[in-house]
């Protein structure tokens, strides 16, 4: 029997090397006996009913939400994810103490603020991509070597391995781990289960009593079951953003080059000029970064002082970096036209709302040192403001206001983000 079981082991070993698949070697290893008592045990467990440990499991938003409240965790702040929404658009809907933040960072801060005024534990929402925005309040503020302050990390997986994701994500998936460890930010993966996530919580606050630092949870795709935002942004302006970008490509010189920002706005223009059999040469897409293509634009317009350089931009990504327009109105870059599409959300992750529709982003662009600002909203006028820039001295700034939400169908670049550089930098060079 000795011989008999280390010989199976190690044919068992040989074909696992040579990487057979599992029918062959179960066909091989195990005689007819064993097949006919794995057989009688399936008969066993099917008689049985179904093995409940099999079962997929999701996290309900209103089970977790209580438990934190339970635990006086009941401050909440952070940037919307889409791995997130579900649970975000509960707290929008429910919560009196949430703050949608401008950018990640300025998150860790709010939440730094709200713990020296109450000594409770608040709660910091982000996707991963984010971490880079919350680096140095994290490190320089709430590092327990530094200020000590403690406050639970929500943390969005996107481009977790094995998971099949945008290439940016990936990049971020695979890096995320090794960066909190480096930034002495302990985690967990939140379970999809009530009780794991409980047990979660309770091993974060007294990580958090006892260290006085961040702690995070990680939470992968699919944790939480579905939840609808019923206090989402209501808008009744004339245009979709799609529509209002056909507007704007349709008055845009063949010449010219577009920096679009991430999202939904950068799927649509793809789309729109697949449609339309045009160049993507003349497109650089933001599948990342956001917040900085009004950035990128200005690298462009300043090195290319001959050609129109369109910034095509969304209102979160603006708020998330701001301060971007003082240093494009600074540098007086009379070809940059910037243009902002203002729904007054963050819509392709979740439609939770930002503060821009509260907000003359006009007034704000005319004193960062835009010499020409326009705000649109129907058809004819961003035609006519469209116009009205291609001839205007920049930095140029127009706002259009459009309605949320985009096609269900809409799809996602077939180019890499590598082939869509070599074929920006070939537009720019003609």
């Amino acid at each position: 029997r000795r011989v008999h079981g280390e010989t199976c082991r190690l044919t068992l070993t040989a074909m696992l090397l040579q990487r057979l698949p599992f029918f062959r070697l179960s066909r091989r290893v195990f005689s007819s006996s064993s097949t006919s008592a794995a057989a009688k045990a399936a008969s066993a467990v099917s008689e049985e009913g179904p093995l409940t440990e099999t079962v997929r499991d999701f996290l309900p938003p209103n089970e977790f939400y209580d438990y934190l409240t339970s635990k006086d965790i009941n401050f909440y702040t952070g940037v919307p994810d889409s791995l997130l929404k579900d649970f975000c658009s509960y707290v929008q809907d429910h919560s009196k103490n949430h703050i949608i933040a401008a950018n990640e960072g300025a998150a860790v801060s709010i939440a730094a603020g709200y713990h020296l005024a109450t000594k409770k534990f608040p709660m910091v929402y982000l996707q991963n991509s984010g971490l880079g925005n919350l680096v140095n309040p994290l490190l320089s503020l709430a590092d327990r070597r530094v200020y000590s302050v403690p406050m639970l990390l929500m943390i969005g997986w996107r481009g977790e391995p094995g998971k099949k994701d945008e290439p940016q994500h990936l990049v971020q998936g695979r890096v995320m781990g090794g960066m909190l460890t480096e930034m002495g930010v302990n985690f967990e993966v939140l379970p999809d289960f009530i009780e794991g996530a409980r047990n979660a919580v309770d091993s974060a606050i007294h990580y958090m009593q006892t260290r006085q630092s961040p702690y995070a949870l990680i939470v992968r795709r699919q944790c939480f079951t579905p939840y609808k935002l019923i206090n989402a942004v209501k808008t009744n302006f004339p245009l979709t953003r799609e529509q209002a970008l056909r507007v704007v490509v349709d008055h845009l010189g063949k010449h010219d080059l577009t920096v679009a920002t991430t999202g939904f706005a950068s799927r649509e223009l793809y789309e729109l000029r697949e449609e339309r059999k045009e160049d993507h040469g003349r497109d650089f897409l933001c599948v990342g970064s956001m917040g900085h293509a009004s950035a990128i634009a200005l690298g462009i317009a300043v090195a290319k002082p001959s050609r129109q350089v369109w910034c095509l931009d969304g209102d979160g990504a603006l708020l998330m970096h701001m301060g971007t327009l003082s240093t494009i109105g600074h540098c007086n870059a009379e070809n940059l036209k910037h243009i902002v599409f203002n729904n007054g959300a963050h819509d392709s992750v979740g439609g939770q709302g930002t503060a821009a529709l509260h907000m003359d982003l006009g007034q704000v662009a005319a004193g960062s040192g835009y010499r020409t600002t326009i705000i649109a909203e129907t058809e004819e006028q961003i035609k006519e403001a469209v116009k009205e820039l291609r001839h205007a001295r920049g930095p140029a700034f127009l706002e259009i206001k459009v309605n949320r939400g985009a096609r269900k169908n809409l799809g996602r670049p077939k180019t890499s983000p590598v082939e869509n550089k070599t074929q920006f930098m070939r537009f720019c060079e003609a």
